[in-house]
């Protein structure tokens, strides 16, 4: 891992195209802007890590349980109204 200070209004370049540059440093908190061509994806952790959990738990789910569900909800009185 690769640790730098940088104070506001500085940058840190990865590769030729990809900018991370320090907006406010305020309260124990920093606003980073990052400038990335449209193909790269630029993510928080945590909402990866979100659906990564999401995906694996809708895998999860057997396609019979599933199939039973969707019976039960088709005959149920409130999906006739």
């Amino acid at each position: 891992m690769l640790i730098l200070r940088r104070r506001m209004g500085e940058s840190v370049l990865l590769g030729d195209d990809i900018e991370i540059e320090v907006l406010e440093v305020a309260h124990g908190r920093v606003k980073l802007g990052i400038k990335a061509p449209p193909e790269v994806s630029v993510l928080r952790k945590e909402i990866q890590e979100a659906a990564a959990h999401n995906l694996a738990a809708a895998r999860a789910v057997a396609n019979g349980c599933l199939r039973r569900l969707m019976d039960t909800l088709r005959c149920s009185p409130a999906a006739r109204r």
